[in-house]
């Protein structure tokens, strides 16, 4: 184990493309405002990074996890940041979640061509999609939709709808808006019509478990309604022992202290698409 130095730099482990190294950069500067200790971004490729396979036959979302779990636990870096809902469910050995920050929104969005909405998409429209369960919910609500796979980093994604190669794609309002492309959302998606994956919207900070004076600084950053509700939701997984390639979604809704998706944690920010100007509605905690 590698000891905490007082006021030595923080070393974060990353994965390496834009959005996880804007949340990273997002959790780096929260510590830094709130311990004054100095944190740089250490880079990390993992197998979902370099493989073109589709999540559910490379192992699922857990990909993106183990590369920086082991640099976590060789002492390569002295903490971790994941997409909550990257993280397998259960407990890992030698792992603690240290903090979940305040959370994002938590919605699914489309984003298409010409600012169309789902219900103004043509009979067969190609709706590009990595993930069962955003595919499922797609064809509950519209049974003629093609759903394509596809893999790559959000702005890959987006490039296939500007250059016509699909009518539209389905990402997540809280990555979409870290990497400024909040913009280019056409229609929101309430957790009634399309509910989220378990812990979407949030931040995941890991640190090895044998650490406490670590664990006690990151808790700095941690928000307890936010963790709570990632708690909640992952407990789903762990109970229906629910991989990838299962459509499964959950949102844990708490007490509302604010106008939105975000009232788990009521300091976290709600995504509005141009030109909408109604205030988002809270979703339901059910599962699916």
């Amino acid at each position: 184990m590698t000891a905490l130095i007082p006021g030595r730099t923080l070393r974060l482990g990353s994965r390496k493309s834009p959005m996880a190294i804007a949340q990273s950069r997002l959790v780096a500067e929260m510590i830094t405002e709130r311990t004054g200790r100095r944190v740089e971004i250490v880079g990390v490729t993992t197998l979902g990074d370099v493989s073109r396979a589709q999540l559910a036959q490379i192992g699922g979302t857990g990909v993106f996890v183990g590369a920086l779990r082991e640099a976590l636990l060789g002492g390569e870096v002295d903490l971790a940041v994941h997409s909550l809902k990257d993280l397998p469910a259960g407990p890992a050995a030698g792992i603690a979640l240290a903090a979940v920050p305040p959370r994002d929104d938590p919605r699914d969005a489309l984003i298409a061509r010409e600012g169309a909405k789902l219900a103004d998409l043509p009979a067969g429209a190609r709706i590009g999609t990595g993930s069962p369960r955003r595919a499922a919910q797609l064809l509950a609500l519209r049974g003629d939709l093609r759903c394509v796979p596809i893999r790559g980093n959000a702005g890959t994604r987006l490039s296939h709808v500007a250059d016509g190669e699909l009518d539209g794609v389905v990402l997540a309002c809280a990555g979409l808006a870290r990497i400024g492309q909040a913009g280019a959302i056409t229609q929101i998606f309430e957790p009634d019509e399309m509910l989220p994956a378990p812990g979407q919207g949030a931040l995941a900070v890991e640190c090895r478990d044998g650490d406490p004076e670590l664990a006690t600084l990151l808790a700095a950053v941690n928000d307890e309604a936010s963790m709570a509700a990632a708690v909640a939701e992952r407990s789903l997984l762990e109970a229906l022992a629910a991989g990838c390639s299962a459509p499964v979604g959950g949102y844990a809704a708490g007490p509302a202290r604010g106008s939105g998706p975000a009232a788990t944690g009521g300091k976290a920010s709600t995504v509005v698409p141009p030109g909408e100007q109604r205030g988002p509605q809270r979703g339901r905690g059910r599962s699916g």
